[in-house]
């Protein structure tokens, strides 16, 4: 049976996922076609490539469970960065380079053990004489690894990585020759951060695990090759996107040219994990000693759920909602209560949480025993489940309220967060705005669906149209009055922040704009020092003001928009953010008329998302008029 590096990830996410692959015996004794390798490596890259462009967003709108082809439209940008990191690699190692686009060029390694023939493909080969430099690419930033910092209490915190520009690499510093770690951060501060390198399942750890797995292999060829003392001579390093690079708005024709950037940044770092890779191989061992029992008794019977699973998460287990989470219900379990990261306390040096809750039979909300719940805001949402009431505090809603100044301007961006930055000040993963949606309201629940609504959208991939963005937006908006409506204003307020300061002439205006920001969930939930500075104590200031059971734990504009409306987002050809982005990426291959259709169906989108937040603030004055019953379940 041939395993590749994405078959080892997989059957050792737990007993079961084997045996769930339905692997029969002449699979086992099967190899693997170049075919299957790609298709493979085309998954995993989509995966990867939709989870740093969309994050949490991707988990709330099911990307990986969508079979749209349209998300290959992400893959020549997971190319391109391939691409660009064998041209940088270039230019700080010396030698021979294996890399291509196609993997069927790529150096290979393969070895077989206990009837097991193992496979991985290697994105960039470098032999220099002296040494070999096995460099794996991945669509990441470097921020998520220089993040990994400590410090000592109430002074600055350092990262555990040191970066040397003359190598353009990252390294940890314990393998700086003379480095006092000590004078930046407790050891222990120092070692707990680094173990986060060890965890196949955080975000780091993912990426070190897989190359881990890559050398597993390598190693496996040349000691069965009887190469044992080439292995001496071997570098593992990742290459990521440099989160600090900012592109110059070069172009060769409507390439654009990613030379080193004004402060020297090149797009591409690398980062050494040749120390961390080689303590990792004790633990693949283990790993692999689960993977061949897990192939070989195909246990398909149940197991707990876990970490592995990656619930919601962009790499989530295919077979989690089919069959092993099915039993979780899409409303109101025990894991839909609100911001519940630590789980709830079940004795003095005990608590349970996350899919623990699950595997312990805590299946849905009410399951939860009521002298666990602690929290007010979990007294709240389980009581309008178990009573069908909803909770509103109408006094918070209408001091809100008064705090709107007129007109309002609602207002919603769509972006593209390509992974390498396509105009002049962006940077990797960066949200550029494409189109914009505004509706103005200029007085209360005086505002027309179509009259008050101002479109701009992008009309080529290609070419640069912000600075037309930022003219239609100034157009429209006074920054002089009024309020800058949105639901979660912070990142409506980044983009026009990020716009003003790539574009300066215009960042008087758009700042003037920025700090009119307004949320809307300010109105539906809460924030708690704006109600603590309108008076309401600290307690009151820290609830929500509207929760009904459909909310179901989440106030996303998935669950906010059916409470108040009956305005539905089915039926359209553009469903949600991550659909916008990829008929936007997709103007290029699209024929005139495809192209007219989409862009229509852009507008219609984004007009609905403002359109929405109109009808959604309606309700809430509605409410606040209404005799509706005032809970506070205190």
């Amino acid at each position: 049976m041939a395993i590749t590096k994405t078959d080892f990830i997989n059957y050792t996410r737990c007993r079961r996922y084997a045996a769930l692959e339905d692997i029969r015996k002449e699979k086992l004794e099967a190899d693997i076609t170049y075919e299957e390798y790609k298709e493979q490596e085309r998954l995993l890259q989509i995966q990867e490539i939709i989870g740093n462009m969309f994050g949490d967003e991707a988990c709330e709108e099911d990307l990986t469970k969508n079979e749209n082809k349209q998300l290959e439209a992400m893959l020549p940008y997971y190319k391109l960065v391939e691409l660009e990191a064998g041209k940088i690699a270039k230019k700080y190692f010396k030698g021979k380079f294996t890399y291509a686009l196609d993997t069927k060029n790529q150096e290979s390694f393969e070895f077989n053990k206990d009837g097991i023939k193992y496979i991985c493909y290697v994105d960039i080969y470098n032999d220099d004489e002296e040494k070999i430099n096995i460099i794996e690419v991945k669509a990441t930033t470097s921020n998520k690894f220089i993040k990994l910092e400590s410090g000592y209490k109430k002074k600055e915190k350092y990262s555990i990585f040191s970066f040397d520009k003359k190598s353009n690499c990252y390294s940890l510093k314990e393998e700086i020759k003379d480095y006092d770690i000590e004078k930046e951060m407790p050891l222990e501060e120092y070692t707990k951060k680094r173990n986060e390198l060890f965890d196949r399942y955080s975000s780091v750890g993912t990426y070190v695990y897989d190359l881990a797995i890559q050398r597993f292999i390598l190693e496996g060829e040349y000691r069965s090759s009887n190469n044992e003392d080439k292995l001496k001579d071997i570098k593992y390093y990742l290459a990521v996107l440099n989160h600090q690079y900012t592109f110059d708005g070069s172009y060769s024709g409507k390439k654009p040219i990613y030379e080193k950037d004004a402060e020297d940044n090149e797009l591409i770092v690398f980062i050494d994990v040749t120390k961390v890779t080689e303590e990792y191989q004790q633990m693949i061992k283990k790993i692999e000693e689960e993977l061949k029992e897990n192939i070989y008794k195909l246990d398909a019977s149940t197991c707990p759920l876990g970490v592995w699973c990656d619930r919601k998460g962009y790499k989530e287990c295919p077979y989690f909602s089919l069959i092993c989470g099915k039993n979780i219900p899409k409303y109101n379990s025990s894991l839909n209560y609100l911001n519940n990261t630590a789980g709830f306390k079940i004795n003095e040096k005990e608590r349970i949480k996350g899919l623990d809750l699950i595997n312990n039979g805590y299946i849905n909300m009410l399951d939860i025993p009521e002298d666990w719940i602690m929290s007010e805001k979990h007294r709240i949402q389980r009581k309008a489940v178990e009573f069908n009431d909803i909770y509103i505090d109408k006094e918070k809603i209408k001091a809100g309220l008064k705090c709107l100044e007129y007109p309002i301007y609602h207002l919603d961006f769509e972006t593209m967060p390509c992974p390498v930055p396509r105009f002049k000040g962006e940077r990797p993963y960066m949200q550029s705005p494409f189109e914009f949606s505004l509706h103005i309201e200029r007085a209360p629940g005086e505002c027309d669906e179509l009259k008050d609504n101002y479109i701009f959208l992008a009309q080529s991939f290609d070419k640069d149209e912000r600075e037309d963005l930022i003219k239609e937006l100034i157009k429209h908006i006074d920054g002089d009055k009024g309020t800058l409506f949105a639901q979660n204003v912070a990142f409506e307020k980044s983009r026009i922040k990020e716009l003003g300061n790539i574009f300066p002439k215009y960042k008087e205006q758009l700042m003037k704009i920025y700090n009119r920001g307004f949320d809307l969930m300010w109105l539906i939930n809460t924030k708690s020092e704006f109600y603590e500075n309108l008076g309401f104590d600290k307690k009151r200031s820290s609830l929500p003001n509207y929760y009904a059971k459909e909310l179901s734990g989440s106030y996303s504009i998935k669950k906010t928009l059916p409470v108040f409306s009956n305005l539905t987002y089915e039926g359209l050809t553009v469903k949600n953010g991550t659909e916008a982005i990829v008929a936007y990426a997709m103007y290029n291959q699209m024929t005139k008329e495809e192209l007219r259709l989409y862009q229509e169906a852009l507008r219609i989108y984004c007009r609905q998302d403002t359109w929405a937040m109109v009808v959604i603030l309606n309700a809430l004055r509605k409410i606040c008029k209404e005799d509706v019953k005032e809970l506070t379940f205190s």
